[in-house]
């Protein structure tokens, strides 16, 4: 697959249009190229400006996340909102799976024996099973997946490729990315309330076509 812009002449023709007037717009910014393109996906996708100041991004993010896409790493997901959202010629091309548990039976009995929340359960279950370590982490939805992934990397040496970190709300969505923004693992976030499985999704179709580009 050489090419992972939209199917149609005019399909393509919209979205380049749709890129100009946002770079047209947003003007001079410090980001490098290839964030940039992250940072203006997220924007078509949320027709929301305010994204030019909230994302922020390890050094390393962008790379890890293009060798982890590169190599068919798994993609694990807070919810399957954003597997939905996800192209499965791109994940195909690569060879990468999606992994999400959160509605699994078992996730739900542990959550409410243990009075935890389903997104937490899911990361452990998830890292029982192996699928964290080298993986793309994205979260979209819930602070307390991200929180448990931190919690991971600190007691138990967890090593993901990169972690997405957008999860949008009210409580601790905003702290749980601050505290991402201070780990050493490659992360890329965006800060405050602001988030969603739809930034997500965005995030990682810049990084399919970023890691294409690569090739």
């Amino acid at each position: 697959m050489s090419d992972m812009r939209q199917m149609t002449e005019q399909g393509r023709r919209i979205e380049s249009d749709s890129f100009a007037i946002i770079d047209s717009e947003v003007g001079p910014h410090g980001f490098p190229a290839a964030e940039w393109q992250i940072v203006r996906r997220v924007i078509h996708a949320t027709a929301d400006f305010e994204f030019k100041d909230l994302m922020a991004f390890h050094p390393e993010a962008v790379a890890s996340g293009i060798r982890a896409l590169q190599r068919g790493c798994p993609l694990v997901l807070d919810v399957q909102m954003i597997a939905a959202g996800l192209n499965q010629e791109r994940l195909n091309h690569f060879g990468c799976q999606t992994f999400c548990s959160i509605s699994d039976p078992d996730v739900i009995a542990r959550a409410r024996e243990l009075n935890t929340t389903r997104a937490i359960e899911s990361m452990q279950k998830l890292q029982r099973l192996g699928h964290l370590e080298g993986s793309i982490i994205a979260i979209g939805n819930a602070p307390t997946a991200l929180l448990e992934v931190l919690r991971l990397i600190a007691e138990e040496d967890l090593r993901p490729a990169l972690i997405i970190g957008v999860p949008v709300g009210f409580v601790a969505a905003a702290e749980s990315k601050e505290l991402l923004t201070q780990t050493q693992v490659p992360w890329l976030a965006a800060r405050g309330r602001k988030g969603g499985s739809t930034i997500a999704v965005a995030i990682l179709h810049a990084l399919f076509a970023l890691a294409v580009e690569a090739v």
